[in-house]
């Protein structure tokens, strides 16, 4: 997968726009310099019913799953998500505050939602991720470093190593050391 390096107001030009309410600014004197890769399926461990994307908009009908009764009324979104065949959606501009992090802290500093950008990945801890996710995360990743130069690799983290013991995501079936090699240009075979 191939991203032009083309991010406008803090949109993606590749990915499809699908605005969240879940979302603010950022304190002014804000640097975003850190990258959270997430996970997320719902209902947990199905893929591409569009409930993630009507989770972070605000509009999932909690009637339609038993799950879905626990989530009701949260009101969270991430940047972007990437979906199983490497699709990505963006909810909010890189610019602004998403509310995908929670109590959180990185470094010893707090609310990592003001300084970072989320990135979900349509999965759940124990199941691997497609190779179209790894490439198109390895290319998204590769053009945030571009335009927002914090962003480095020892400041890309997972949600669980922000939040532990509250979080697990990306989890276990996560394969940081191919995701950094793809960061490297390298072959993911």
């Amino acid at each position: 997968m191939t991203v032009s390096d083309n991010i406008t107001a803090g949109w993606l030009a590749d990915a499809r726009h699908c605005p969240s309410p879940n979302c603010n600014a950022r304190p002014a004197d804000a640097v975003i310099n850190l990258l959270v890769i997430h996970n997320i399926s719902l209902p947990p461990g199905e893929y591409g019913t569009g409930c993630v994307q009507a989770f972070f908009c605000n509009t999932l009908d909690c009637d339609a799953h038993p799950y879905f009764e626990e989530i009701r009324g949260m009101e969270v979104s991430s940047h972007l998500l990437i979906e199983r065949d490497g699709e990505l959606t963006q909810f909010v501009g890189f610019a602004d505050r998403a509310w995908h992090a929670g109590v959180s802290s990185f470094e010893g500093r707090e609310n990592c939602n003001d300084f970072s950008i989320g990135i979900e990945l349509e999965g759940c801890d124990t199941e691997a991720y497609t190779d179209a996710q790894y490439a198109a995360l390895a290319a998204v990743t590769r053009e945030l470093m571009r335009v927002y130069p914090g962003i480095t690799r020892d400041r890309i983290t997972g949600h669980a190593d922000i939040a532990p013991g509250r979080k697990t995501d990306p989890g276990p079936a996560f394969d940081w050391a191919r995701y950094r090699a793809l960061l490297d240009g390298e072959s993911s075979a």
